[in-house]
Order: C-alpha cells, then sequence, then structure tokens
C-alpha cells in the first residue's frame, strides 16, 4: 500500500469518529465525509518530496564513467545505486548502433560532491556479479583537441 493511502485512510477514520460525536449523523455518512476532507487535504497541498524528486539537481554537477556494467542493467537500477550518495540528473547506458544491445558501460551526471562519494565508493563495487569502475568522465572536447 502506498504511504498517502494509509494516511487518507487514518484521517476518514479520524474524520468519522468526530462527524460522528459532534455532527450527529450516521457513521457511514461521517465516514463518507472524512474521506472527501482528508482527499481534498492532500490533493490541493503538495508534497516537497514528490517535487524535489521530478526536478533535477541544480548545482555544481559532474559527470562520471561507469564501466564494466552488466549488460542486463536498466537506467533505474543504476539511478538508484548512486542516488544512494546524492541526487542524480541523469544515466545513459552506451548501445551499439547496429545491434542495439548494451555495452556494458554508461555514464551518471550527479552533484559534484555526491559524485565524489560515489567515486570513492563504487570504484571496484561488486554490482550484479560484476565489478564497477567508476573514475571521472573525460570531455569529448579535451579528446578531439588531442587527435
Amino acid at each position: 500500500m502506498q504511504k498517502s493511502f494509509v494516511i487518507v485512510l487514518i484521517a476518514a477514520l479520524l474524520g468519522a469518529f468526530v462527524f460522528s460525536q459532534f455532527g450527529g449523523t450516521s457513521s457511514s455518512v461521517a465516514f463518507i465525509a472524512g474521506v472527501v476532507v482528508a482527499t481534498l487535504i492532500f490533493t490541493f497541498i503538495p508534497t516537497s518530496s514528490a517535487n524535489s524528486a521530478d526536478e533535477p539537481y541544480v548545482g555544481p554537477t559532474m559527470t562520471l564513467y561507469v564501466g564494466n556494467l552488466p549488460y542486463r542493467v536498466h537506467e533505474g537500477e543504476v539511478k538508484a545505486l548512486f542516488g544512494e550518495y546524492g541526487p542524480v540528473n541523469s544515466v545513459r547506458l552506451v548501445r551499439d548502433r547496429k545491434t542495439g544491445r548494451r555495452k556494458g558501460f554508461g555514464f551518471v551526471e550527479m552533484s559534484e560532491a555526491g559524485a565524489q562519494k560515489a567515486m570513492s565508493k563504487l570504484n571496484d563495487y561488486s554490482f550484479q556479479e560484476r565489478t564497477l569502475k567508476v573514475r571521472e568522465a573525460k570531455s569529448q572536447e579535451s579528446d578531439s583537441d588531442n587527435s
């Protein structure tokens, strides 16, 4: 069950008790009134956690190269792993152009402080039976200058 549903249910039960004690109405009408009031409260009062999860991190960011990823891993799993160390803006897992299969590496853009923590904790970390290699990603401009 979702946490908000449980809260609405508890608020509805409390509302039903209050309405039945002071309103002189039947318990079923009081319960329905409690559900309506609790739903309206949760609909019109935004929660800060839902808004912060949808908005990308604004501040100094760093892009990490993540190598030796399992081929079956998905962006959400990588985001959850790195999200333990700080806000993650994006995850890009590289695919082969011809076959569409993952190549086993990718890039994670996240907060700079979180990236430093993630590099120290997740480099040589065993993830889904693979040992990850986590480094700061090199920019493409520096690669083209060296050529």
